[in-house]
């Protein structure tokens, strides 16, 4: 169920709502592309459209297997810092990488399926916050790598 589909819900189904609709925008992103092209360099920094869905992938898994789950990075098998996030390897693909964040959505979900908004987590290296803000962070997040993913997408489907 989309956002415009909850404007008078309570507040979960509406944070829900919306960081379900920016999770299939990204990888929406993908769709119809070659692998060459998801993993087209045309910027500067490691940013690539296959790259940006492995950072979101690792951001959510940040938030909240670790800052809600309390499960260390290192335990979790999750690099160290944003910037090597994007970091692509061979063996990724589009399809590798999808799975991947379809994943760690549904952990995702059912991590926090059960705790109140004003839940206090603790699990992050910054200090306590609720999971409320968690949900929002993610949702700052997601926005924000899916204006860069639209824009990488119009660069690569771009003629000539």
């Amino acid at each position: 169920m989309g956002a415009f589909n909850v404007p008078l819900d309570d507040e979960r189904a509406q944070l829900s709502a919306f960081l379900e609709d920016y999770r299939g925008a990204i990888e929406a992103t993908l769709e119809s592309l070659t692998e060459e092209q998801a993993r087209r360099k045309l910027v500067p920094s490691a940013t690539t459209l296959l790259g940006l869905l492995k950072h979101v992938t690792w951001m959510q898994r940040v938030w909240f297997e670790e800052c809600v789950g309390g499960t260390p990075r290192r335990d979790l098998g999750l690099v160290r810092t944003p910037d090597d996030s994007f970091q692509l390897h061979d063996d990724d693909t589009i399809a590798s990488v999808t799975a991947t964040h379809r994943q760690a959505c549904a952990a995702a979900r059912t991590m926090i399926a059960d705790l109140p908004l004003d839940t206090v987590v603790t699990g992050h290296r910054s200090g306590p916050r609720t999971l409320r803000w968690v949900c929002l962070q993610v949702l700052r997040e997601l926005a924000h790598h899916c204006g860069h993913a639209d824009i990488l997408r119009e660069q690569v489907l771009a003629p000539g």
